[in-house]
């Protein structure tokens, strides 16, 4: 069959099924729904008026018109074909010109640079997204040393701060005490049905940003994003979920625009309740096999979520786990050019919540795992400071469970700089949530120590960092 006839065929079908289809919802799914023989007839039987319609034993919805343009999975923009269009009922209600991928991307890509602000960058990407997602994803894949930062931190992180104010459609699914007793229905009002991965966060610890409740939904749908754009997962199968349970941040309470639950954050029974009946849900929902990724939960109830339940549920840490396979990938390289073993240096971390122990115990494993050390002679090589100054032995009553592992025999030492002098590390690292920690001082003490220090300033957004490569550089003198 010549090509051209191959194409009018196929334009005649898709007209005739959306004929056959309801012409006036034009659903954006295309759906088949069987239906039996018993049902005809007593179809036929009840509705003697309508003799004149056509019986068929099933019903078709094509997507087309306004509902294919607001779809974001199936919208082309201006790539739309002359045929697509006639097929769609599109015609007219896009400009004449037809744009090819490229130069939507071009297009977009140079309107993108036109803002100025960083987070107008963030909204407009955001709205390409939910409007054309396919486009969206071919530009930050062309393009991801430019927009990584704008889509992910730093920029996500205030664009959570003002969530409330920039908020236009809902990214993700939000679940509420308001919905305790439903979750598995809300669950399902979620359009997609073969969910396989889901990043959730209560909000209470956003980057090192603190407790931003319900606006905290940026980083879970960031996260997926880059999962599909740098790690090749289909966006169909991933859902940025927020559990709110209030929050203890003031402004946001007294915020107009404040998209969550204005009430404080829930904590005890209540909290633990919710989110047993949140993964009880999802299990019912989605399967064994859903990864559950918990995104930026504060220390108290992240390593509680995840001993909980790592046994029935497939679960992550990003910050606990996530975070610590990536460092101990860069310090295994940088043993290269600084030499040694793990085992050889001492380590010092400024911070000792979530991804401080996290990074300390993985590097602990991998010592155990290439000496003949015991555990507690491997975590002796590791030392760590939080607010209260050096992690010792001394405090360990006081101290929060993943903590203790790391209090040793040393004399109490409040500040970051005396404990570099006491300690002598070789590697410091920073996760501490707070910015210029790494003072000039700590940098020189550091290099005085070393002729080749090796500093690690993780902290996020790049504000909260505990200082900049330059600085490292300059002060080190290295």
């Amino acid at each position: 069959m010549p090509y051209e006839e191959l194409n009018n065929c196929i334009r005649w079908l898709l007209k005739l099924l959306g004929a056959l289809g309801d012409r006036g919802e034009r659903k954006s799914n295309l759906s088949m729904m069987a239906a039996s023989k018993d049902d005809d007839n007593n179809t036929a039987n009840d509705d003697d008026d309508d003799d004149d319609q056509p019986l068929t034993p099933w019903i078709v919805s094509v997507a087309s018109a306004h509902t294919l343009l607001r779809s974001p999975q199936h919208n082309k923009g201006l790539a739309f074909t002359e045929i697509e269009r006639d097929a769609h009922y599109l015609r007219g209600l896009l400009p004449p010109a037809v744009f090819s991928q490229e130069l939507q991307e071009k297009r977009t890509l140079h309107l993108l640079r036109q803002y100025q602000v960083p987070l107008h960058r963030y909204i407009a990407m955001m709205d390409l997204q939910e409007t054309n997602e396919k486009l969206f994803y071919k530009l930050l894949i062309d393009n991801v040393e430019e927009l990584l930062p704008v889509v992910y931190t730093p920029v996500v992180g205030e664009a959570c701060q003002k969530y409330g104010s920039i908020f236009r459609r809902p990214q993700g699914l939000y679940i509420s005490l308001k919905d305790k007793g439903k979750i598995s229905e809300v669950l399902k009002n979620w359009p997609e049905k073969n969910i396989q991965v889901i990043v959730v966060t209560d909000g209470e610890r956003i980057l090192g940003l603190g407790d931003l409740g319900c606006q905290g939904m940026g980083i879970p749908v960031g996260k997926l994003s880059l999962y599909t754009a740098l790690g090749g997962v289909r966006p169909s199968v991933c859902l940025p979920v927020t559990i709110d349970v209030g929050t203890k941040n003031e402004a946001l309470l007294n915020d107009e625009f404040y998209i969550g639950l204005k009430q404080k954050r829930a904590t005890g029974e209540e909290y633990d309740d919710l989110l047993d009946e949140f993964m009880t849900a999802v299990k019912k929902n989605y399967g064994e096999k859903v990864l559950i990724q918990f995104e930026d939960f504060a220390n108290h109830n992240a390593f509680d979520l995840l001993v909980k339940y790592r046994t029935s549920h497939l679960v992550f840490n990003d910050d606990i786990q996530g975070t610590a396979c990536v460092v101990l990938g860069g310090l295994l390289s940088a043993l290269k050019l600084i030499g040694g073993t793990l085992a050889d240096h001492t380590f010092l971390f400024l911070g000792a919540g979530e991804a401080g122990t996290g990074i300390a115990e993985l590097i602990s494993f991998e010592i155990l795992k290439k000496t003949k050390l015991t555990v507690e002679e491997s975590r002796k090589k590791i030392w760590l400071v939080d607010s209260k100054g050096l992690v010792v032995s001394t405090r360990k009553d006081s101290l929060q469970s993943f903590k203790q592992p790391w209090a040793h025999d040393h004399e109490p030492i409040t500040g970051l700089l005396e404990a570099v002098k006491a300690i002598k590390p070789t590697i410091l690292i920073g996760t501490s949530g707070v910015g210029k920690q790494f003072t000039k001082e700590v940098i020189e003490a550091m290099s005085s120590i070393n002729a080749k220090p090796l500093i690690m300033a993780l902290s996020n957004p790049t504000s909260q960092s505990e200082c900049t490569a330059e600085e490292a550089y300059t002060w080190s003198n290295v």
